[in-house]
This record gives C-alpha cells, structure tokens and sequence, in this order.
C-alpha cells in the first residue's frame, strides 16, 4: 500500500521520532510505514488519520 505519511509528517516538521512518540510507536514503525515495507493495522491508520484530521484514504491508498 503507498502512502503520503512522509511529506504530511514533514510539513509539520515533525522527525520519525517525534511522530512515533505521538502514536505510541518506534521510529522504526513510522520509517517502514512510510516507505512501504509494513502497512499499518486499522487501529494504528485510524490513530494516522486522526492525528492528520483526515480520512484514512486520503493517507493511504493502493496504485492501479
């Protein structure tokens, strides 16, 4: 599953770090999340959507 986790994550200035913090995950959640080796459980993109204030598929979303 692709995602824009990274450019909505740095328009905040946030690190992979602090974000994780956030939602209660390691850095290493968020890296692999963003760059599309793990996708998130439904818990967790809720957690994502919510932080953002956006609609689950607005963040994450499958290519055709």
């Amino acid at each position: 599953m692709k995602n824009n986790l990274k450019n909505l994550r740095e328009e905040l200035k946030l690190s992979q770090d602090a974000f994780g913090s956030n939602l209660n995950v390691s850095r290493q959640t968020i890296n692999s999340i963003e760059n599309g080796k793990f996708d998130p459980s439904l818990p967790l993109a809720m957690k994502i959507a919510k932080f953002f204030n956006k609609r689950i598929e607005d963040i994450f979303y499958t290519e055709n």
